[in-house]
């Protein structure tokens, strides 16, 4: 898409998603239909996680004392940091800061809870706001001080298969949740330079963007032990002997919002998957003052059945031009939009339109089917809406086997660049700088020959990208 950025920022305000307008930079407001999708969203994660987590809600301060524990997981956020130190007008004896993450908020808390390996396993969530002084260019949803939306898991293990399992939920968890919502994405293992501060390794969930550059939209993190012996989150084993706990953290915020509009949106605006659209369906009655009541008593009625069947459903009876409510609810991407007139009630049709693929189908009418095609379209629409995106995530991943066609292609095409890899600390740095992208991570994969970079074995299959 030509000036993604452009749209993207335009989007955001003309389909009431948020507004940046804010007086602190990096911070946005959500509007009620941003705010609705949002929650449609979490609503949608919430019911995977539920399977086997519990929500809980931690404080937002954390003491210095506490956040300066973990040396290498600070050092990975301490440039990012706020801190509160005045309680009203009074010097605070210790600084607080605002969580960039909550890790070292909670973790003194499993101390505490943990005693037994019948304490085992911990499996809770919660959704906070987090801060990050962000240095670079803000973009809202994307990169931002507040992140408003941070869904994070943290769960606790009696052994490192366990932790191993939990690592896989997650994993499943998030693809179940991008596939419901028609987000494609690459997974792949971060370098050891990039991984969560503190980790034994970081999964992560990349997303092509329009403009070719890939956006992070989920991270899983086994963290092995090191945060339990940081807080002293010890277990007595069956043979009464005291055990480090194994843990795991993931996490996504309110950059899936961005991906999903991103993902579908097009040059009539905002396309929203039906399982966050805050209207599923929206009726536009076509009126004339002659036969204003035999129009409004049928849509009246066909707004109450497929309210009646769990169907999202508005009706827009302004005053306006058919033409002016057709434009403003194909921009804020309602899945389908029924139109009724008198000529289509006399002749027992209803005419649906799709949002994904602009078909018009005049369909008849009947009480007992109508939530039956509804429903049987909505989920037609996801499907396809799915497929499209995820054909785009494909196409716009290349492998390459010549070290100048690295640089070309990403250059020329964008998207993600694939090639061997010897996973070189020193190389992979190297990779970077040269031809100023990132290093997404690792795929298992069957790799011969030599490393493209250095002519070294090759003992990867390495993803690189322009990154946001």
């Amino acid at each position: 898409m030509k000036k993604f950025n452009e749209w993207f920022h335009n989007i955001l305000e003309e389909a009431e998603i948020i507004d940046s307008r804010y007086p602190i930079k990096g911070m946005s407001v959500w509007l009620p239909r941003g705010f609705q999708i949002r929650k449609n969203m979490l609503n949608a994660l919430e019911d995977l996680l539920n399977e086997e987590h519990e929500e809980v809600l931690f404080p937002m301060l954390i003491p210095q004392s506490e956040l300066a524990k973990e040396a290498i997981h600070v050092k990975g956020f301490e440039e990012e940091v706020y801190w509160v130190t005045k309680g009203g007008l009074r010097d605070l004896n210790e600084q607080l800061a605002l969580r960039p993450t909550s890790e070292t908020s909670m973790y003194p808390m499993f101390s505490l809870w943990v005693r037994s390996h019948m304490d085992l396993p911990i499996k809770v969530y919660q959704t906070v706001n987090t801060f990050r002084y962000e240095t670079k260019h803000t973009r809202p949803l994307i990169r931002v001080r507040e992140i408003t939306t941070f869904n994070e898991t943290h769960t606790v293990h009696a052994t490192p298969e366990e932790a191993e399992e939990e690592v896989e939920k997650g994993i499943e968890i998030y693809k179940t949740l991008f596939d419901e919502l028609g987000i494609p994405y690459t997974i792949s293992k971060r370098p050891e330079w990039d991984k969560f501060p503190g980790s034994k390794y970081t999964m992560a969930f990349d997303m092509i963007m329009p403009d070719g550059k890939t956006l992070q939209i989920g991270t899983v993190h086994n963290l092995g032990t090191t945060f339990a012996k940081t807080f002293d989150i010890t277990y007595e084993d069956e043979n009464s002997e005291h055990q480090y706990a194994h843990q795991v953290c993931y996490g996504l915020s309110d950059r899936v919002i961005a991906a999903l509009i991103a993902a579908h949106g097009d040059e009539k605006g905002l396309q929203l998957p039906p399982i966050v659209a805050p209207e599923q369906v929206i009726i536009i009655p076509i009126i004339f003052k002659e036969n204003q009541d035999v129009v409004l008593n049928f849509t009246d009625k066909l707004e109450s059945i497929l309210k009646d069947a769990g169907i999202r459903t508005k009706q827009d009876k302004r005053d306006l031009r058919p033409g002016k409510k057709y434009y403003e609810w194909e921009n804020r991407g309602v899945p389908i939009r029924i139109e009724v007139g008198p000529r289509d009630i006399e002749n027992g049709n209803i005419v649906l339109n799709r949002r994904d693929t602009g078909d018009k189908e005049f369909i008849e009418y009947n009480d007992d089917t109508i939530v039956s095609i509804v429903k049987d379209t909505l989920d037609d629409i996801t499907q396809k809406m799915q497929e499209k995106s995820t054909q785009w995530q494909k196409d716009k991943t290349y492998h390459v086997d010549k070290l100048e066609n690295v640089g070309k292609t990403i250059n020329k095409k964008g998207g993600i660049v694939t090639f061997n890899w010897c996973g070189n600390t020193e190389c992979g740095k190297q990779i970077e700088e040269e031809f100023n992208i990132d290093i997404l991570g690792t795929q298992p994969a069957e790799v011969e020959g030599n490393c493209l970079h250095c002519d070294n074995k090759a003992n990867h299959k390495v993803l690189v990208s322009k990154t946001y």
